[in-house]
């Protein structure tokens, strides 16, 4: 399995009927990418490393240089895991052209501030050209909040209709879609994360395909752990963004972010003590939140894409 890259459509699927979920860990820049796959590799679970359409523009990277990381890094630590290299979410179609020419082996349209029509029309323009070059597509429907506005600039949450779910998970043919059932963005500061499962429950009643639940930081793993295991199948992808960067900049002892450049050039032993914090961290998510652990040898096909042949 070494060196194989997965799309959603390959990694959710098998989380879904197993009763687990796979983590999609935000590396907002590349040096968080190494202790991901690390940790993935000694708990035995698959991954998924991603990054945002923002992140672009706050670490001063771009989707070809990120990429270009990604696939050092695998070639180096060889995970025997599977992996997938996610783009988060993104609003331009022009930005997704960029990921799939740059080998992300999956891609997030989100048209979730659009009426319900235009993120039908914006998502399927999408699928078709993700469908050409063998990716996957995650959308979303309903609006998540964003208590920092870091992830999404959405300032009202809309929770995720059933039946408009079925509806557009049927007209678009996306392979994982994002729901709005509780959760925010970043980290709670008020308000208490409640997961509603009632709708998540009539929600996976209408919809067989994965489901994705964002803002996983801070979320209590009992609530996690029950919307995974949901008997018909719970949520399958659970992102985990600030929770992660948090650990990062609480080693280093820095108060506000850096860009890429800026981390590049700390020492070595503080670059190796905020990898280390990473990995440890992406641990115990995998281990007691994702129930992923030991899951990788579940996976014995051969995925969609191969990461030794980036830029599809």
């Amino acid at each position: 399995m070494a060196h194989q890259i997965f799309t959603l459509k390959d990694l959710l699927p098998v989380a879904q009927r197993n009763h687990f979920a796979v983590g999609a860990f935000s590396a907002r820049f590349p040096g968080m990418i190494e202790p991901i796959l690390r940790a993935a590799v000694e708990t035995r679970s698959p991954v998924i490393v991603q990054i945002s359409q923002v992140e672009f523009s706050w670490y001063q990277i771009s989707p070809a240089y990120y990429a270009g990381k990604f696939y050092e890094i695998l070639a180096k630590v060889s995970p025997d895991v599977p992996v997938c290299l996610h783009l988060d979410h993104t609003t331009t179609l022009d930005l997704i052209q960029e990921a799939v020419a740059a080998g992300f082996s999956s891609v997030m349209i989100d048209a979730s501030a659009k009426p319900l029509e235009e993120n039908i029309a914006c998502t399927r323009q999408v699928v078709a050209l993700a469908k050409q070059h063998g990716i996957s597509v995650e959308a979303e429907l309903g609006k998540i909040l964003s208590s920092d506005k870091f992830e999404t600039t959405s300032e009202e949450e809309i929770y995720t209709d059933p039946v408009e779910a079925e509806r557009f998970v049927g007209e678009t043919g996306v392979d994982a879609l994002a729901i709005s059932i509780g959760t925010v963005h970043s980290i709670y500061y008020t308000r208490q994360p409640k997961i509603d499962f009632e709708r998540l429950a009539a929600i996976r009643e209408r919809v067989q395909i994965p489901l994705v639940l964002h803002g996983g930081s801070g979320v209590p793993s009992d609530q996690v752990k029950r919307a995974i295991q949901l008997r018909a199948g719970g949520v399958s992808k659970i992102n985990i963004a600030t929770e992660l960067e948090n650990a990062l900049y609480a080693s280093l002892e820095l108060p506000e972010r850096i860009t890429n450049a800026e981390f590049w050039q700390l020492s070595t032993a503080r670059i190796a003590r905020a990898q280390d914090a990473v990995k440890e961290l992406t641990k115990v998510k995998i281990n007691d939140y994702l129930l992923s652990a030991g899951a990788a040898d579940l996976y014995n096909a051969t995925p969609s894409r191969l990461a030794s042949t980036p830029g599809y």
